[in-house]
């Protein structure tokens, strides 16, 4: 098994898609229109469906908002260059609700930037991620 996709609905495909391709780098990797029940559904990702998972934008027709609820919690993103990564974001209109810094209770560096439906996505400096589990890892491994 290996998971395939996540689904967010979201209130503009427009909007949505300027977020997560030119804002994030992701590729349309295809769209497609249901007529019938009222919907588009775009997958947006980094690599090929066959290899990579993605994201299900779904478009329900004359939906502009929805209800986050708070079981939601983030979709994460590894980067090379947080810092870099969030001021690129900025600069090109995207909202930066963290800014990048260490975890609580931890080494790892990461940041939050939020989508036009309120999505948040967590960015994650890939040179840390880990580090505090390998740490504790090691640290038990030489206690015993």
């Amino acid at each position: 098994m290996r998971l395939l996709h996540t689904m967010l609905r979201v209130g503009n495909l427009e909007e949505s898609l300027k977020f997560y391709c030119e804002l994030l780098g992701m590729k349309l990797l295809r769209r497609k229109d249901y007529p019938g029940g009222e919907f588009t559904l775009a997958f947006v990702g980094y690599g090929e469906e066959s290899d990579h998972s993605v994201l299900e934008l779904t478009y329900n027709w004359g939906v502009e908002k929805y209800e986050l609820g708070n079981a939601y919690g983030h979709i994460a993103l590894g980067v090379d260059d947080i810092y870099a990564t969030c001021e690129e974001i900025k600069n090109r209109g995207g909202k930066v609700v963290r800014e990048p810094g260490p975890m609580k209770h931890g080494s790892t560096v990461i940041a939050f930037v939020e989508d036009p439906d309120g999505y948040k996505v967590e960015l994650i400096q890939l040179a840390t991620h880990g580090t505090t589990e390998k740490a504790e890892s090691e640290n038990q491994l030489v206690k015993q």
